[in-house]
Parts: C-alpha cells; structure tokens; sequence
C-alpha cells in the first residue's frame, strides 16, 4: 500500500517538476525571450493566422454573406482553374521564367563570391562588396523606370548606342521575345550582390590549412578553387538550393506588373500578376485564393523533394 501511494506521489509530481522546469528556464532566460518574441510574434501574426484564409480557396465567397456564411463548394474553383485555356498560358510562363532565375541568376551570386574571395586586399574588397549591395535596395519602380531609360526606343541610351554604329532600333519594352532576358537581367542587377553575404560568409570559415596543403601538393589558384573551395561551401549551395525551390513559382509580383504591357502580356502573364488581376480589380476572391494556394502547394512538393534527394545525395538538407 505504501509503495503504491509512492508511485502515485511520484507520477504526480513528475508534470509538477517539468512545469516548474519550464518556467524557471523562461525567467532564468527572459531577456533571449524577449529578444525572441517579435520575431515569434511576425511569424504569428503574418505567416500562420493568415493560413486561415485559405480555406476561401473551398468557399464561393460573398462579402454581404461573410467568411462563414459562404457556401462550401470544395475543388470547383481548382476544376475551373485547370480547365480555364489561360492556365497552361499562366503555368509556362512562370516555369519559363522560374527555369531563368535558377539556370541564370542562382549561380551568379556563387560566382562572384568566388571572385570577390579571391581579391586579397581588405579595403578593396569592403569597398567592392558596399557597391555591390546597393542595388537590394532600390525598389522595382526604380529598377524598371531604369531600364526604361536605357531602352526605351525614343531616346535610350542603348538605342542611341546601336544607332550610333549604324544597326536599327530594337523595341525591347514592347517586344515579347526580350521580356524575359530583361526580367532576368534586371534580377540579376538588383539581387546578386546582396545574395552573396551568405557564400561570402560560408567561404570566411573554410580552413586556411586546406589551401596551404593543396599548395604544397602542386594545385594552382583553380585547382584550389575546385577541389577546396567549392566542396567547402557545398552543403551552403544545396540548402539555398532548396529553399530557392519553395519559391520557385514566386517571380516577383511588382517587377513582371511593371513590365507588362499589351504586346509582351501573352508571354508575361503570370501566376502572381493574375492572382492580383482576378482578385484585386474583378473581385474573384475565392479563385484568386484557389490559384495562389496551388502556387504554394507546387512549391512545398518541389522542397520536400529536393530535401529528399539532398539526404539520398549524402548532404544535410533543411531539415
């Protein structure tokens, strides 16, 4: 009887303990908590509660009928979605450019982090990664205003450049096969340099003794490059690699809105401009949601897969 009465104080007290435990680690910590919270609370408020709202994705939404009021019609909008001519229009466009980003712009900040490792001299350096990382923070509205200037037809620079050594003028803002090698190039401008903080900071910890045993074993600056520098930073190329993934369908709202006029609409048309046309200005609330959480389920699939085929590869993965 004694020795059951023990085991019950004992099972008892266990939950009392843990929560004892736990608060104790919470005022023993408070102050990392608190530097914690705003960013919990970001996630909360921004990321999590709006999860909410997809369920406007299975609803035939009325504003005077409310959230909860309107009928459920559960994969019609998905069924009009697949069967509407303008979603294989909508799905090319954005693969197309998605396949861009990732064969054009994904290495280009891996490339000239390698290049910037390479100068030796600190200032020249700093001075190099400052400049670099300026175009992050210019908006779009900036960025296409530029390029309008440069090619626009009446006026540009380039124009004038190509005039100048007697060829003709090319319409590159109302020509529907340079709309996308402008996106392209536009992202490139604008997000190289800031995407190569997170390379320049994986090739500050490769080991300095690597390099010295690979020159005492005859390798030039290449042959380091290959066989010391790239395999270092090759866990941090797969993990962006696969974060870049989830996003890959993402191809920048306000950018290809900026840049999309009649002429270059038929192959500028995307997922993102057409949530905003059908939901924004034609009030298509519930088709709009259907369409953007397809997007987001498209690229959830594409990171498990790739964090998969990471693990199988021998690499660590995201998770």
């Amino acid at each position: 009887m004694n020795q059951s009465k023990a085991n019950l104080a004992i099972e008892i007290s266990a939950p009392i303990r843990k929560r004892t435990y736990f608060w104790g680690q919470i005022r023993r910590n408070k102050w990392l908590y608190g530097m914690l919270a705003p960013g919990v609370l970001y996630f909360l408020l921004f990321k999590y509660l709006p999860m909410w709202g997809l369920l406007l994705a299975f609803k035939d939404y009325q504003p005077f009928l409310g959230f909860f009021g309107s009928n459920w019609v559960g994969m019609k909008h998905y069924e009009r979605l697949f069967h509407d001519p303008a979603f294989w229009m909508l799905l090319r466009n954005t693969l197309v450019l998605a396949g861009y980003n990732i064969l054009f712009f994904f290495p280009a900040p891996i490339l000239l982090s390698l290049m910037i490792n390479e100068v030796r001299r600190d200032k020249l350096k700093r001075a190099i990664q400052t400049v670099i990382y300026i175009p992050h923070f210019v908006s779009w509205v900036v960025v296409v205003g530029i390029a309008y200037t440069f090619f626009t037809i009446d006026g540009g620079l380039v124009n004038e450049a190509i005039m100048a050594m007697g060829g003709e003028k090319i319409n590159f803002l109302a020509s529907a096969g340079w709309f996308r090698p402008m996106i392209t190039l536009e992202v490139i401008w604008k997000e190289t340099g800031w995407g190569t903080i997170i390379f320049l900071a994986a090739l500050a910890g490769v080991d300095p003794q690597l390099y010295e045993a690979a020159k005492m074993d005859g390798a030039g600056r290449l042959r380091q490059l290959w066989n010391v520098t790239l395999p270092a930073i090759r866990s941090t190329i797969v993990i962006l690699f696969i974060l870049r993934l989830g996003s890959f369908l993402d191809t920048g709202f306000e950018q290809i809105f900026l840049m999309l006029n009649p002429i270059n609409r038929e192959v500028g048309e995307v997922f993102d401009t057409y949530v905003y046309t059908a939901g924004i200005t034609q009030g298509q609330f519930s088709f709009s949601t259907a369409v953007g959480l397809f997007k987001s389920l498209v690229g959830f699939v594409l990171v498990i897969s790739s964090n998969w085929l990471a693990k199988r590869f021998g690499e660590e993965g995201v998770y």
